[in-house]
């Protein structure tokens, strides 16, 4: 077995929490499913978010200093279906949710376990990814409860390639 279908052999089974992080920027607004996101600091609090170069979230994450994470709840599959399968370069998916205009108008959904937004204080390139180091300016708690995990929604087909 080569070194690359090792590592994927070895990520097969993990299971982490997923993510909608959404954007805005000159009136457009987007959000994506994401599985790429870890706490990488406690004092000050910061958040690591990856977002793959070939979807729309991440072109508008260029074009703003404010993404906001959400933390999904395991109530909250059909959201991931939407954000995962959907490609905003196709569709409006807000107007399939509920959501109102969070930091500088960017979107916040409704009915997950909280959200986080934060400044973008750098980027850096991680392969088909970009890692995105937020600053949490503001911190906000919804639904309790356990989150959505990696494995409850590994069969969605991705909007566009992974």
């Amino acid at each position: 077995m080569s070194n690359e279908e090792s590592f994927h052999t070895l990520l097969a089974n993990v299971d982490y929490p997923m993510f909608v992080v959404t954007a805005a920027a000159h009136g457009s607004r987007a959000g994506c499913l994401v599985g790429f996101v870890t706490q990488c600091s406690m004092d000050p609090p910061r958040l690591l978010v990856l977002l793959s170069k070939i979807n729309r979230t991440y072109r508008l994450s260029l074009e703003t200093d404010i993404l906001v994470v959400h933390f999904l709840h395991e109530s909250n599959y059909d959201l991931a279906v939407l954000f995962g399968e959907k490609t905003g370069d196709e569709v409006d998916k807000f107007t399939a949710c509920q959501w109102q205009e969070g930091p500088q108008r960017t979107p916040v959904l409704r009915g997950t376990r909280g959200w986080v937004a934060g400044s973008i204080l750098a980027r850096l390139d991680a392969g088909d990814h970009v890692a995105h180091l937020l600053k949490v300016n503001t911190a906000m708690t919804d639904v309790p409860g356990p989150p959505l995990a990696f494995q409850s929604v590994r069969e969605i087909e991705p909007g566009h390639p992974a």
